[in-house]
């Protein structure tokens, strides 16, 4: 153990060599927070004699849990006669409901339904209360409750506006039905367990002294549950260690709380906090850049990364007229790279916003380049961007039934699948397509198989296609915005949870679409359509090919050489309502420390922006990272607050703010309170 320990540096030792107490292990990114953790693991079991079954190690994906516990028990010195439980959050609950659940009255035999299971009965309770509301955004919201510990009938007293009172009422019903049918949703495995905690006081002591060490793996990704659930497994002992960087915390918008590992050491007051600050992945000029963007964050512990490999090149900017010129410029950068002999899985494309990627895409394929796309779609796989060439496609050939039925019910018409079927029989047997056929019966040329109600709806669609190819013909640069009139498919994906995402795609779609028009007066629908089906159409392909990825999905990994678009405003940061500037500075820091050594920003003059070219401003990232000197740049030194948040105050209670204004170190606060406004020092406030 002793040979193992001395391949840590002074930070990580201090570290593995805690033993009692609670501790906050401050780990910036690349400074070897699985190797410290294994290795604290190893030497509580391995040197300091404690049982394996007294420690609980927790992670979040199997993966990160498999890979830790093959490290972790390669370090012990002897083979242990079992090993530690070192698992995710859920599948913990899922052991201990395994032997508890009874005590909420349940039977141990319960049944765990996945995110398909769940919207097929969320569908059912919806139609047989007849709610016409998004299922991704009911089943999102009923997450958010359960992980918040709010029951239906707190739900349903505190709801206000219709759509949270629809929901409310679904939640209740839903949660009934699963109770009955003795089921058990993903959410549940971390409430339920809580709850039972929580009302077993014997038990509670019992788990906690059972589980005497308990240490948690990236800490700033918790949420409310999860924190509440670790405060009663320490509670009989404190002994919780944490590993997280409070600098990497980017998923607020599934629920992580970064105020968790914010205020861990006023939680746990026999708190000891260690940072690791040596940097073993990045060279000194891409460090130096994170380190001087994250420092306009005011809300953070506070640590600098050190490079241990040294000097390296400076942070290149690259700058292009508009995203088709920065693709053909990256694809450049990537052949001459590729051509010294460069790994391609050792080059990686970032982006902030997912539309981003079709430039890339189309970009690369004329280049000749493989790619691979992690963490989601083809720009042109995606359901809404389908929708979009469904309808085209019926527009330039309404006798596609296959594009037809696509769209048929898409915005929501009240068609059926059995109304779908009739028609498709009373066509086959009319010798029609089914358009055809839709058009004859609602100009009475032949009789109708449907509803009134089906075969009015039906008339409208067969008027729109009517409209919108008079336009193709009539008023080209027009037809978006009479397409979008019409047929409004930003409001039908609006309600979704990720509407604001796909309306970006959306409307990337309808300026690239504007933009080849406008390049080429004679384009054809068709000849656009042909175009779009080569590209997409290209063969998913794995091996020996560039990564193109959002930042979400690149935390954790890193690249030799790195590339990152979009350092625009509005582009990154993301503007607008909603938009945290800490978490999207954060996502900056994660961004720039993927790079092992060589890292490229990039920034253009224009992009479609709301299906339109839109000239836009450099980053403000940029100077904050000190990459570039522009007086007229905005540099932000960042509230942790902004208008519209709403905050709580231990007097005044829940108001919402007005306004924030710089105050010496913190900001004051113009806080609504129900009518009774106040200016409060923002220390004095908790956000909601």
């Amino acid at each position: 153990m002793e040979a193992i320990l001395n391949t840590l540096n002074s930070s990580q030792r201090e570290a593995v060599e805690h033993i009692d107490g609670a501790m906050l292990i401050l780990a910036g990114a690349g400074s070897g927070k699985t190797k410290t953790l294994t290795t604290r693991l190893a030497y509580l079991v391995g040197e300091v004699g404690i049982d394996p079954a007294n420690t609980l190690t927790l992670t979040f994906t199997n993966k990160a849990a498999a890979e830790m516990r093959e490290r972790a028990l390669s370090l012990m010195p002897q083979r242990v006669s079992y090993p530690p439980l070192l698992c995710t959050f859920h599948k913990f609950g899922l052991l201990f409901l395994k032997f508890h659940i009874e005590k909420l009255g349940r039977d141990n035999h319960f049944v765990i339904i996945d995110s398909d299971d769940k919207k097929r009965l969320l569908r059912t309770i919806a139609k047989e209360k007849k709610i016409d509301l998004n299922l991704s955004f009911i089943a999102a919201e009923i997450s958010k409750y359960k992980n918040s510990l709010l029951t239906p009938e707190v739900v349903i007293q505190k709801a206000e506006l219709p759509d949270y009172k629809k929901v409310a009422s679904i939640y209740e019903a839903y949660q009934e039905n699963i109770e009955e049918n003795n089921l058990v949703d993903f959410d549940d495995l971390l409430m339920l367990t809580y709850q039972i905690l929580e009302k077993d006081d014997a038990l509670r002591k019992e788990t906690s002294n059972r589980y005497q060490y308990i240490m948690v793996d990236e800490y700033q990704d918790t949420n409310e549950l999860q924190f509440r659930l670790l405060e009663l497994l320490a509670s009989e002992h404190q002994n919780l260690c944490v590993v997280g960087d409070d600098d990497q915390s980017i998923y607020s918008w599934r629920g992580a709380n970064i105020r968790n590992i914010l205020e861990f050491a006023d939680n746990f007051n026999t708190c000891k906090t260690v940072k690791l600050e040596t940097n073993y992945r990045s060279t000194e000029p891409i460090l130096k850049a994170a380190n001087t963007l994250i420092e306009h964050n005011s809300t953070r512990l506070g640590k600098k990364l050190i490079s241990h490999k040294g000097d390296g090149p400076e942070v290149k900017l690259l700058h292009s007229l508009d995203e088709s010129m920065e693709a053909k410029a990256i694809a450049h950068e990537i052949k001459a790279l590729l051509s010294k002999g460069t790994d391609p899985d050792e080059i990686a494309v970032l982006y902030r916003i997912n539309a981003l990627s079709r430039s890339l895409e189309e970009g690369f394929s004329k280049a000749g380049l493989n790619f691979k796309l992690i963490g989601g779609m083809r720009f042109y796989e995606r359901a809404e961007i389908k929708d979009i060439i469904s309808y085209f496609r019926v527009l330039a050939n309404p006798h596609d039934d296959f594009s037809l039925i696509r769209i048929i019910n898409k915005p929501k018409r009240g068609i059926g699948k059995a109304s779908i079927e009739k028609l498709q029989k009373a066509a086959f047997e009319s010798q029609l397509s089914l358009y055809g056929y839709i058009q004859k019966s609602s100009n009475g040329e032949l009789p109708t198989v449907i509803s009134k109600k089906v075969a009015n709806a039906l008339s409208m669609l067969v008027e729109d296609i009517a409209v919108l190819q008079t336009e193709l013909t009539s008023d080209i640069d027009n037809f978006i915005n009479l397409f979008e009139e019409r047929i409004k498919l930003k409001d039908h994906y609006a309600a979704m949870v990720d509407g604001m995402e796909r309306i970006m795609n959306i409307d990337e779609f309808y300026g690239y679409f504007r933009d080849a028009i406008g390049k080429n007066p004679e384009l054809t629908l068709d000849a656009f359509l042909n175009d779009i089906s080569l590209q997409s159409d290209q063969d998913q392909i794995e091996e020996d090919a560039i990564t193109i990825m959002s930042i979400h999905a690149a935390k954790g990994l890193e690249f030799e050489h790195l590339f990152v678009i979009g350092l625009e405003e509005e582009f990154f940061p993301l503007l607008g309502e909603g938009c945290n500037m800490e978490e999207e500075r954060r996502l900056g820091y994660v961004a720039i420390t993927r790079a092992k050594s060589d890292l490229t920003l990039s920034y253009v003059d224009s992009r479609f922006y709301k299906g339109r070219r839109k000239m836009l401003d450099k980053s403000r990232f940029l100077g904050e990272a000190g990459l570039i000197n522009d007086t007229a740049l905005k540099i932000t030194k960042s509230s942790a607050f902004k208008k519209g948040d709403l905050v709580k105050h231990k007097i005044f209670g829940i108001g919402r703010v007005q306004a924030a204004t710089k105050s010496g170190k913190e900001y004051k606060l113009l806080i609504n309170f129900g009518g009774n406004k106040k200016e409060i020092l923002s220390s004095f406030v908790q956000p909601i």
